[in-house]
């Protein structure tokens, strides 16, 4: 049984199929005489209809043309015969009466784009000439019919294999692209739709707890969460809502309803939670896709503590609220993306520039110091005190510039974590400071956004670096507490404190504060008794929950 397929007529083709069959109907009656020819012509039309009719049927189209192929072929042996004995023509060029209607078919078949099928229908064409020819007796000898036959098939290989050459030399040649020509077209788009959007905001999380909301007044939930691919297989945790932190499952290669929803851009519905840690007690979870275009960007998770708490009815609820809140969300997310990118290479260019530059410059002064110290002739004492103290001084701003460098280029690593990179930092910094540098970690396996981990490690080395230059202190604490999508991390120090004049450290904690600000966290500064300071940021909530994580308290060097 065929499927049922779209009547889709072409104005187009019906006309030109028309006009070809009023055509070749006036040569036939022209070279033959004989109107019972025009039996061709209609078995022509009736071959032809398929191709009118449904002309992206992937079964009937073809079909219809190879009918018209066949037909067209017969056909022209009966008229070369009928000619012969009417005398109008010379024997077997009667044939040229019907065959023009060969180019319908084969013209069609290139303009589709189906070279395979253009070269099946000159096949066919030809087996039918001669069987055409043959059936109408002595007409496939004739040198008029073959001249006929031959010319009308050259002509269809021309028409079947240089029609999509004729096609790409006709259409105007595209300009050559300009990269950054065009990234500056679509950012400065890009920057005109931020401002016009509604709070100006195209914030991830912002946008995921704005869903939740959303999604809360559909279907009140005991735990809901909103997750993103962060690339890896994993995803992170956007916004989360729910008394208890919830430890998702952030895998994609689990036997669970998220990874089933990931791949198949299907809501599914399970009677069990998406937890890695199971629950007691009857759980109903719904998680959803969201999709833009046909890309899976993220998913949204609902559970309740009841059994079968959504029906179907609940199910398509849910997945008209969703559906509406991808396309947000991917912008969001691309913004982040394109973000990241810049900042990221604006880093790495400014530390080359700094390394090749100042840096290199600043060695040769140190290098220039010692040949003056070398050259002194004695009793310059005092001189040579000055040197040597300049030289220090030089010493001193090459170590703050590396220090600079390995700030620039330091990076979450998407397999390292968070509390790595700073651990790292911390340790780099206190071993060329003396400080002793005490880490403790409580870090779950789920990941924050790629943005919101780099805002924080820069704030905790702005929090590090401060201590270091103007504290005085001779211990640092640094507390890396993450479960997405909370995040707090803390750094202390024995110092000084904040009481003394320290104008850099005061920008330093204007630029902390910016950062909290845009991943929507919170700068906390206090002092630490009995001295020193404790800067520290806090996103989201803190969890209430036992959980199973990675906790290391290490000092310095370890």
């Amino acid at each position: 049984m065929l499927t049922r397929f779209p009547a889709r007529v072409q104005p187009l083709a019906v006309a030109a199929r028309i006009v070809m069959l009023a055509l070749v109907a006036a040569l036939t009656v022209i070279a033959t005489g004989d109107p019972g020819q025009l039996l061709w012509i209609a078995l022509l039309a009736t071959a032809g209809l398929p191709a009118v009719l449904a002309p992206d049927h992937h079964l009937l189209a073809p079909l219809g043309r190879f009918a018209e192929v066949v037909v067209t072929c017969l056909a022209a042996g009966s008229v070369a015969a009928a000619s012969d004995s009417n005398n109008t023509l010379a024997a077997g060029f009667g044939a040229e009466a019907v065959m023009p209607y060969l180019a319908v078919p084969l013209l069609t078949a290139a303009l589709r784009r189906r070279p395979t099928e253009g070269a099946a229908l000159l096949g066919v064409a030809a087996v039918s000439l001669v069987v055409g020819g043959t059936l109408a007796g002595e007409v496939i000898t004739q040198p008029g019919f073959l001249a006929v036959g031959g010319q009308w098939l050259v002509l269809g290989a021309i028409i079947t294999f240089a029609a999509d050459t004729m096609r790409q030399f006709m259409q105007p040649s595209e300009p050559t692209p300009q990269p950054y020509a065009e990234a500056t077209r679509l950012l400065t788009q890009l920057r005109s739709v931020a401002r016009s959007l509604p709070g100006a905001t195209l914030d991830p999380g912002g946008i995921s707890e704005h869903l939740l909301e959303e999604l809360r007044l559909v279907k009140p939930s005991d735990r809901a969460a909103v997750l993103s691919a962060s690339g890896g297989g994993r995803l992170v945790v956007l916004a989360q809502t729910g008394v208890e932190r919830v430890d998702w499952e952030v895998t994609l290669d689990a036997d669970s309803a998220i990874a089933d929803a990931w791949a198949s851009q299907q809501p599914q519905v399970a009677s069990r939670s998406q937890a890695r840690s199971s629950r007691r007690g009857e759980v109903s979870s719904l998680v959803v896709p969201l999709v833009a275009g046909v890309r899976t960007i993220g998913l949204v998770i609902l559970e309740s503590d009841v059994a079968n708490a959504y029906p179907k009815e609940t199910v398509n609820e849910v997945t008209w609220v969703t559906d509406a809140a991808a396309l947000r969300l991917e912008a969001a997310l691309l913004f982040d993306d394109v973000r990241s990118l810049a900042t990221n290479e604006e880093r790495q260019r400014l530390a080359r520039e700094i390394h090749d530059g100042v840096a290199q410059e600043l060695v040769m002064v140190g290098y220039g110091i010692d040949n003056a110290q070398a050259t002194l002739p004695e009793g310059a004492e005092e001189t040579a005190e000055e040197l040597r103290a300049l030289r220090a001084e030089v010493t001193r701003v090459i170590t703050e510039l590396r220090l600079s460098l390995f700030e620039l280029r330091s990076e979450v690593d998407r397999n390292g974590g968070l509390a790595a990179a700073i651990a790292e930092y911390a340790r780099t910094l206190g071993t060329s400071a003396g400080l002793r540098v005490h880490f403790t970690f409580d870090e779950s396996t789920a990941r924050l956004p790629a943005a919101t981990e780099a805002e924080l490690l820069r704030i905790a080395q702005e929090a590090i670096t401060n201590a270091r230059k103007h504290a005085g202190a001779s211990n640092l604490w640094v507390t890396c507490t993450v479960d997405p999508p909370y995040a707090e991390i803390e750094v202390s120090d024995d110092g000084r404190g904040f009481a003394d004049d320290r104008p850099d450290g005061r920008y330093g904690l204007t630029i902390m504060a910016e950062r909290a600000e845009r991943i929507r966290g919170r700068l906390k500064i206090t002092p630490r008794h009995p001295s020193g300071t404790t800067v520290a940021v806090v996103l989201g909530s803190p969890a209430r929950r036992d959980s199973v994580r990675d906790s290391v308290s290490a000092p310095e060097g370890e």
